[in-house]
């Protein structure tokens, strides 16, 4: 029996029909804003507030292990329905939560393994979704791309020790790295130039636990990014989610981009 705790976006429906293909026992704890599980007849609505009323379906479910997967948003405390274990533990959720989303996953991934509750990765059961080293279209960087690259590695090498910088643009000797607002709002601030030029580079934060928390990329980003003008994408070795692959790999083909996956963190 596995447990997941679904978010918003596409990523968790995969995951759920992966599951469903290979016939595993599973329950859903729906997380995401709207409900959108709520036909599932194993999704149950709980609040991220309600330890013990989750840890109690964990039990009853005989379950051992989870995932966390799609996006989750910080919880409005003040909102939050609490139980007897909610109380117990909030405080430290609080306390994460000022370090940012990435910390309360964190914070909840310790607080199931202290009740004996294995999280597991994301892409466990879809494991095709993250891809590996090498260049997944038709053109390659160029030496001007390569060193917008190198630029750029380094600067999240530098930089995403802070808690929202998954993402940085590099476009004419110009870098603009992510904030809270995410990568769609990233790519949207860059000024559109007559020629394509520039990278946006999406390499997992420090200390980021790979389990919950992998960069995300899909259709949307590449549209996003040939808007203005960007000329490619790098991503990092089997440390990414690569949603609607084949629309992405044509998308690039058809708009002259690149596609890019890396080893390193950074390059010298």
């Amino acid at each position: 029996m596995i447990g997941l705790f679904f978010g918003d976006t596409e990523f968790p429906k995969l995951i759920l029909k992966s599951i469903k293909k290979k016939k595993k026992k599973y329950f859903i704890i729906d997380l995401s804003k709207k409900n959108i599980f709520k036909k599932d007849r194993y999704s149950y609505r709980i609040s991220i507030g309600q330890f013990g009323k989750i840890l109690k379906l964990i039990r009853e479910k005989k379950c051992n292990k989870v995932i966390f997967a799609g996006k989750i948003n910080k919880p409005k405390f003040s909102q939050l329905k609490l139980d007897m274990t909610g109380i117990y533990y909030i405080p430290r959720i609080i306390k994460a939560a000022k370090k940012g989303d990435a910390a309360i996953l964190k914070d909840l991934i310790k607080i199931l393994s202290l009740e004996k509750i294995k999280v597991i990765s994301s892409i466990y059961f879809n494991p095709e979704l993250s891809l590996k080293k090498g260049n997944y279209s038709k053109i390659k960087p160029n030496k001007y791309d390569l060193i917008y690259i190198k630029k750029g590695m380094r600067i999240l090498q530098n930089s995403n020790s802070y808690d929202h910088v998954q993402a940085v643009v590099v476009k004419n000797n110009v870098v603009v790295t992510e904030t809270y607002k995410g990568t769609k709002k990233l790519i949207q601030s860059i000024r559109k130039t007559k020629f394509n030029s520039g990278v946006l580079i999406k390499f997992p934060k420090k200390k980021q636990d790979l389990k919950v928390d992998l960069p995300t990329i899909g259709l949307d980003t590449f549209k996003d990014c040939k808007k203005v003008g960007l000329k490619g994408v790098v991503l990092k070795n089997k440390q990414n989610i690569f949603l609607e692959k084949k629309a992405c790999i044509n998308f690039a083909n058809k708009n002259k981009m690149f596609i890019t996956v890396k080893w390193k963190r950074y390059l010298y």
